[in-house]
């Protein structure tokens, strides 16, 4: 399951997460689900407001040489799926 918990400080993240602009840039295209045992694999994740609840903690940053994995938010189910190789592959979840 990827229950994400969105921290505040990098040091607290497992992994440092940017937002693509664009799905071909991005290592990993997600979906965000609506509730939490919808939540399976990397791609589908589900945010928690507790981190005591998480799978996986992120920091968002704001230029893309900062992160871990490059991230795409896509609009269906089916379209989430890593698009590049990324040491994170099954990690997340």
């Amino acid at each position: 399951m990827a229950k994400i918990y969105v921290v505040d400080y990098e040091h607290q993240a497992d992994a440092k997460v940017f937002r693509a602009k664009h799905d071909y840039q991005a290592d990993l295209l997600w979906y965000e689900v609506n509730q939490d045992y919808q939540a399976k694999g990397d791609e589908l994740w589900y945010f928690v407001d507790q981190e005591h609840q998480a799978d996986f903690k992120i920091y968002w940053v704001d230029h893309e040489h900062q992160a871990d994995i490059k991230v795409f938010e896509v609009d269906q189910k089916y379209k989430a799926k890593w698009q590049k190789s990324n040491k994170f592959k099954n990690r997340i979840s």
